[in-house]
């Protein structure tokens, strides 16, 4: 994802919603840019673990934000980080980071050779440390992903060979969530873009074709993740 204003006098918030997925972000904002409601000023390249409570990005300014979405086990296996450590949290990555890279990403200002820089840093990393990935973690997330989130757990782990119990213990170590959480992520996700797309008739589709128990367990999750009911959401989507 590519994030860029010129405007040097405006203020923009980016709202970020819990979606499974932790990230690497680079950003160049003269202000800086803050992560709310924690206010924190975010070092030029970092990482963000699994978001979880509802956040929201602000920059005064012009700024240019270059995002890499990450499977939810790279934390752990290609930098080495205890994935549950950074959950609504971030990493500073300029500690870890070649020298040369943040020089480098300075002196562009096209976003796609910055891209081309930070995929070449992912890519060299993937080299060195694929022999880490967790595949039976792997696959499983795929499967959560393929069934939006609606796939038992214990079906899951006997489909990759692992007692539930092994199974939940290794999928927290490499994302950083118990498998019960994720899929409730993605079943939140999915419900998030029928909303946000109006691809529904009524609130009771969007609940029961995303595996909901009933509609007050839909609103109960749905404002965990975003601080506002489905009704509360669409209208605000609406006016924007």
């Amino acid at each position: 994802m590519v994030f860029e204003c010129d405007e040097k006098t405006t203020t923009t918030n980016l709202p970020f919603f819990a979606d499974g997925f932790p990230g690497l972000m680079y950003h160049e904002s003269p202000n800086g840019l803050y992560v709310n409601p924690h206010k924190k000023r975010m070092p030029p390249l970092f990482l963000y673990g699994q978001t979880i409570e509802p956040i929201e990005i602000e920059v005064s300014g012009s700024f240019q934000i270059v995002i890499f979405q990450l499977y939810p086990f790279t934390l752990k296996s290609l930098f080495g980080i205890d994935a549950k450590s950074i959950n609504d949290n971030c990493y500073d990555l300029t500690t870890q980071a070649p020298e040369n890279l943040l020089k480098e990403l300075s002196q562009v200002r096209h976003f796609k050779i910055k891209i081309d820089f930070l995929s070449t840093y992912i890519a060299e990393k993937i080299e060195v440390r694929k022999s880490n990935f967790d595949h039976s973690i792997f696959s499983a997330i795929e499967k959560i992903l393929l069934a939006k989130g609606k796939l038992g757990i214990t079906a899951i782990a006997k489909e990759v060979n692992l007692t539930k119990r092994t199974f939940e213990r290794r999928f927290l170590s490499e994302t950083g969530l118990t498998p019960k959480h994720f899929a409730k992520i993605i079943q939140f996700q999915n419900s998030l873009t029928q909303l946000s797309v109006n691809d529904y008739n009524i609130l009771s589709d969007v609940v029961y074709q995303n595996g909901f128990a009933d509609q007050s367990h839909f609103i109960r999750v749905f404002k965990s993740f975003t601080g506002k009911t489905p009704k509360q959401f669409v209208t605000d989507n609406s006016e924007n």
